[in-house]
């Protein structure tokens, strides 16, 4: 299925690095799906406060979690929500050419703070597979107490500004080229490890297939 290009607003047009910028919804959905930890920025009594949380999303919406007595989840509010990831440094023959190989995704919008019932479940739902899939039927459900202690906020993906940065230096034909310098990438890679036990776990108790798997791929 062919989706629509991401809309260019006052908030996401690419001024700058124009060639990397990206209007492909598959583009941001990727971003997103490969990361669970993302940067929500809000103005809050005059000033600005960026906090990390997790994140979780649909096809049209992002799920933001935190606590009631967070202050940046108040709802009903301009927010920017960012996601980065690092894939390597660009180390070319000047500094001046230094750079990053990256995917980076920028939402703007007013976040909605979820109410419904239904709709909180399922927004934690998703929040929680998107981490860790195959966990929200393996561990206990979240209780009435539980759920009056947790905020989900909403923020649709329309508005978004996504770039991606790869490949070699910019300067390999340039004049610099001739100095004779090492010039090339650094690349950069998060793994998942072995899953470590909770020392009051009984020894007897198995690693579910759904963590155990995850050891060793790549995350990101």
């Amino acid at each position: 299925m062919t989706l629509d290009p991401l809309p260019e607003t006052d908030l996401t047009r690419h001024r700058r690095l124009r060639d990397q910028g990206s209007l492909d919804r598959a583009d941001l959905h990727a971003i997103l799906d490969a990361g669970f930890v993302c940067h929500l920025g809000v103005v809050v009594e005059g000033r600005p406060l960026v906090v990390p949380t997790v994140y979780g999303r649909d096809e049209g919406q992002l799920y933001l979690h935190g606590s009631v007595a967070s202050r940046s989840l108040a709802g009903g509010t301009p927010v920017c929500v960012t996601v980065t990831h690092v894939d390597g440094l660009v180390l070319a023959r000047s500094v001046f050419e230094h750079g990053v190989n990256y995917r980076s995704a920028m939402i703007h919008g007013e976040a909605r703070k979820v109410t419904d019932p239904e709709e909180r479940l399922e927004g934690l739902r998703r929040l929680t597979e998107h981490a860790a899939p195959g966990q929200w039927s393996y561990a206990r459900s979240p209780n009435r107490k539980e759920l009056a202690a947790t905020t989900l906020l909403a923020l649709s993906l329309e508005e978004a500004s996504v770039k991606i940065r790869t490949g070699a230096p910019d300067d390999g034909d340039g004049p610099d080229a001739e100095l004779g310098l090492w010039a090339g990438v650094l690349p950069l890679a998060s793994v998942w490890g072995a899953p470590v036990a909770d020392p009051l776990l009984p020894p007897e108790t198995p690693v579910p297939a759904h963590i155990s798997r995850r050891g060793g791929t790549r995350h990101g």
